[in-house]
């Protein structure tokens, strides 16, 4: 009798084991086809962009900053251009002096987060009067119900058949 309890036992364990297993997997999949693997509300990703965008075009330069995480790296157009956060600061002090930055207005916006809901990678579609359609991506952390920019990375969209036009550009700009 005391066998057969302990093969009902093991058979009991072993069943709510695999159910278990068989759920986490389908709610692993469901989450990589949407693109997030948690509830987490992605509108407060959204707007720490959005505002930090609208801190750089009012020349807001401590709100901008503070959008950023003590470490964060802002990576520009220019070669050069891979700023710390204290070094972002400086380059943008003066040109936020008159109340007056830079205007990237997000057109498409697309969030992932890991599983654990404190990381999030996002891309995003930027126009700029001056520049046209550039792309932003974007590493967020949450910190105690605080999303912050970690690493942030603008870039020229290029038409594919233009690249052979710009490559002699940059060429020339090198020799």
């Amino acid at each position: 009798m005391k066998t057969l309890s302990l093969h009902i036992t093991r058979i009991l364990v072993l069943s709510s084991l695999l159910l278990l297993v068989g759920c986490s997997e389908q709610v692993r999949k469901d989450a990589e086809s949407s693109g997030s693997y948690n509830d987490i509300n992605q509108s407060d990703i959204n707007s720490v962009l959005d505002n930090w965008h609208l801190a750089a075009s009012k020349g807001d330069l401590n709100h901008y900053i503070n959008a950023m995480t003590e470490g964060a790296i802002f990576m520009g157009t220019d070669e050069h251009e891979r700023w710390t956060r204290a070094e972002l600061k400086s380059y943008a002090e003066p040109h936020f002096a008159d109340g007056h930055g830079w205007t990237y207005r997000p057109r498409d916006r697309f969030i992932r987060t890991n599983a654990y809901g404190d990381v999030a990678w996002v891309d995003e579609t930027l126009d700029h009067d001056r520049y046209g359609v550039l792309r932003g991506t974007a590493v967020l952390r949450e910190n105690g119900e605080v999303w912050k920019i970690a690493h942030y990375s603008l870039t020229f969209l290029i038409p594919n058949e233009k690249v052979g036009d710009v490559m002699r550009v940059i060429g020339a700009a090198q020799d």
